[in-house]
């Protein structure tokens, strides 16, 4: 089991939603079940189980939420997913689109085999890649001139 450091406190108690786990507990087939802690100024989400169409229904507004807090981005860890398919791969793409609204970043820095071969399949690995440096400053900027909504 996982214990987050005192420089990285949970979120979960900060009054986060109960399907946010910190434990290695079997979870029921078709579900997800997720943590977060903090690393510096990024926010590391660990997605373990099943995300698809179910599951992520349940997760995206929980994700939302997430990036939505006082962080330059979200970290993703997936390397405990068991199983992936089209429509949780939107979740996440969606969580990206989000995140570059609002100036910020998703980034998968942890996968597995199953992860890998969907995201290479589909040729979106570098969707999910670690930005260069000057990335958010365009990102900012381009956002101020075009006037988009936030999520």
């Amino acid at each position: 089991m996982h214990e987050p450091s005192e420089q990285a406190p949970s979120l979960r108690a900060s009054g986060w939603p109960s399907q946010y786990t910190e434990n290695d507990e079997p979870l029921p087939p078709g579900r997800a079940g997720v943590s977060c802690t903090w690393r510096g100024d990024r926010i590391r989400v660990t997605v373990r189980g099943e995300l698809d169409f179910d599951s992520g229904k349940l997760l995206r507004e929980d994700l939302g939420e997430v990036l939505a807090g006082p962080t330059s981005g979200v970290d993703l860890d997936l390397s405990r997913l068991d199983f992936c398919d089209c429509a949780g791969l939107n979740v996440l793409l969606d969580l990206r689109r989000c995140a570059l609204e609002q100036g910020k970043t998703v980034v998968i820095r942890t996968s597995n085999l199953v992860i890998d071969r969907l995201l290479t399949l589909l040729g979106a690995q570098e969707l999910f890649a670690s930005p260069p440096p000057q990335y958010k400053e365009r990102v900012t900027t381009r956002l101020a001139v075009s006037g988009r909504r936030a999520c």
